[in-house]
């Protein structure tokens, strides 16, 4: 059976970091199909895909009115981990080299279109009550900044920063460092970014991207200046 792209995918992603994350075994029950759309960002009918396609598979079981629940005889892990999986230091540094850099042709290229989809996240983020919620916002508002060059190279390139961030150790390290307060601050820093792109100012987009990313480096990883 080939393996599930695009939002099945990202469901999968989400499952296993779970798995990681709350240390589920066999018999443990999922959350529900409304609160995984929720979470991961995506309608309730991709999240029922997706698990049919896990039971078909024989990773979990499905009961009708009392939910989904991993197979006693699958192993704990939905898929299987790639071996050579980026480190979150291999992310950040990857991140930092390229995010700052794409933002002077964000701001050259960006519509009104780009910059109000760029706010729409933004306000997502702020509104978002928990990690796994803030994290598909911040992902999300991220990569509104790769779309708004209109370079295919760097959507490209932004696609792939995501899929690196889709694994149980980076999950697991942003649940563990989630606070009110950070937050705030990480979207008081999303803001300057915006508001830089929306001002065409792309000196100012550049140094509020890279202090941004130096702040989550330092959060997620200890100080690495």
């Amino acid at each position: 059976m080939p393996e599930p792209v695009g939002l099945g995918a990202s469901v999968l992603q989400h499952v296993d970091a779970l798995i990681a994350q709350e240390g589920l075994g066999p018999g443990d029950k999922l959350p529900t199909e409304r609160e995984l759309a929720a979470a991961i960002g995506v309608s309730r009918a991709v999240v029922r895909s997706a698990l049919n396609g896990l039971e078909s598979r024989g990773a979990v079981i499905r009961h009708v009115g009392r939910g989904t629940f991993l197979a006693p005889n699958a192993s704990v892990g939905v898929r299987t981990e790639s071996e050579n999986q980026p480190s979150p230091a291999e992310i950040m540094s990857s991140r930092l080299t390229l995010e700052p850099e794409l933002l002077p042709l964000a701001v050259a290229a960006a519509t009104q279109a780009d910059i109000a989809e760029m706010r729409r996240c933004l306000q997502g983020g702020e509104k978002a009550n928990s990690s796994e919620e803030f994290e598909h916002w911040d992902t999300a508002l991220h990569h509104s900044f790769a779309l708004a060059t209109h370079n295919m190279v760097l959507i490209r390139v932004s696609e792939l920063l995501i899929e690196s961030r889709r694994q149980p150790v980076w999950g697991g390290l942003k649940k563990r460092t989630f606070r009110p307060e950070l937050q705030h601050e990480y979207c008081t820093e999303h803001s300057e970014i915006v508001e830089a792109i929306a001002d065409r100012d792309p000196d100012a987009a550049r140094a509020a991207m890279r202090a941004h990313l130096r702040h989550v480096r330092n959060t997620l990883l200890g100080d690495q200046t």
